[in-house]
């Protein structure tokens, strides 16, 4: 039982991280397009709610691992 809760738990910890990574990059992309303070602004805070979302993700799946790993 305890395992399902932690191995879904690192599921969702390595969707975060993915995303977590997703933006990164976007962020690195649009920087070295050399886009003007605007448009660079305007990617950064596109990208903003979805390295947010991950990170809320990435923090749900450590404390999945860390209760399954508790009670098991």
């Amino acid at each position: 039982m305890f395992d399902i809760i932690v191995w879904g738990g690192a599921a969702l910890s390595v969707a975060g991280l993915a995303g977590l990574v997703w933006c990164i990059l976007r962020v690195m992309k649009a920087r070295k397009a050399g886009l003007p303070d605007d448009e660079l602004r305007a990617t950064v805070q596109g990208v903003l709610p979805w390295n947010m979302g991950a990170l809320f993700l990435s923090v749900i799946g450590l404390m999945m691992v860390i209760l399954g790993i508790s009670l098991g």
